[in-house]
């Protein structure tokens, strides 16, 4: 991947005026073969820790940049115009994902692996990676770059954002076996650990401050560290009241998920009744 990765890099900081666009498409297609094979990821996880693969997101980028505008229309009444480097996913029945009929769409350049199922309609964007087992319910979003994993189940109208620029930032993670419920929102780099439950409603970001009950902390984002739900946490919607006197007369309160307990028995058996539907 060293050299590919190179190609990638260079292309990406150059003019594209008057160069070589046809080879340049080559070393594009070549990268967005691993890019759906799932063996190149905007961000991995490594001894632990999960760091942004920045040219990754570069080749993404610059396939946008070398593809133009086409027609793909499916009739005179139904009217779309797209970039020809990102068509719609070609899948095969031998792929082993079960994509239901009624309006999903899978962009080339994501990938999503065996087992997993699409309700419809649901969206997964370029970049995207969907882990083995994983449901992506009616009207879900999986959004460019988001890396998903095994068995997570994202519920009907959750919103999963992705985070493809800037180049250095980290896309939205959700890790293995992790419940996102309905009408949920993850978005601008946050980390949801393994074995974590979203209540109904959640909705996460940058600057989102999530307050631990158990153990009786706050979880936000720092300098250089993204906010992280940590592993097996049970976080519900809930609000705080607002400092300023004005306000506190008002009786206005600021929405501030709350993590009300941690993983247990109980907890995994009410999570896991989609399984029979699989």
């Amino acid at each position: 991947m060293t050299t590919l990765r190179q190609d990638i890099e260079r292309l990406f900081d150059m003019k594209l005026e008057g160069a070589d666009i046809d080879r340049a498409l080559k070393v594009f297609s070549k990268f967005k073969f691993f890019l759906n094979k799932g063996e190149v990821r905007a961000a991995e996880c490594v001894n632990g820790e999960w760091r942004v693969n920045d040219w990754v997101k570069k080749g993404i980028l610059l396939g946008f940049r070398l593809g133009e505008l086409e027609d793909v229309s499916i009739n005179t009444h139904f009217r779309f115009f797209d970039k020809t480097t990102y068509p719609l996913k070609t899948m095969q029945l031998t792929d082993g994902v079960r994509i239901v009929p009624g309006g999903s769409s899978i962009r080339d350049g994501a990938y999503v692996a065996k087992g997993v199922v699409c309700m419809p309609p649901m969206y997964i964007n370029v970049g995207a990676y969907v882990d083995e087992g994983t449901m992506v319910d009616s009207h879900a979003l999986v959004g460019s770059c988001a890396q998903i994993g095994k068995r997570v189940h994202l519920s009907a109208a959750s919103q999963i954002g992705g985070v493809l620029e800037p180049v250095g930032a980290m896309p939205v993670i959700v890790e293995d076996d992790v419940f996102i419920g309905g009408n949920c929102g993850v978005y601008e780099g946050t980390i949801v650990k393994r074995g974590a439950v979203l209540a109904a409603g959640v909705i996460l970001t940058s600057g989102t401050r999530v307050y631990d009950l158990v153990q009786k902390t706050i979880h936000q984002k720092e300098q250089g560290c993204p906010l992280s739900i940590p592993e097996n946490a049970v976080v519900v919607a809930g609000s705080r009241p607002v400092s300023d006197e004005w306000g506190k007369v008002q009786g206005l309160h600021i929405a501030s998920p709350i993590i009300i307990k941690y993983r247990d028995d109980k907890t995994s058996a009410a999570v896991a009744l989609e399984e029979g539907l699989r």
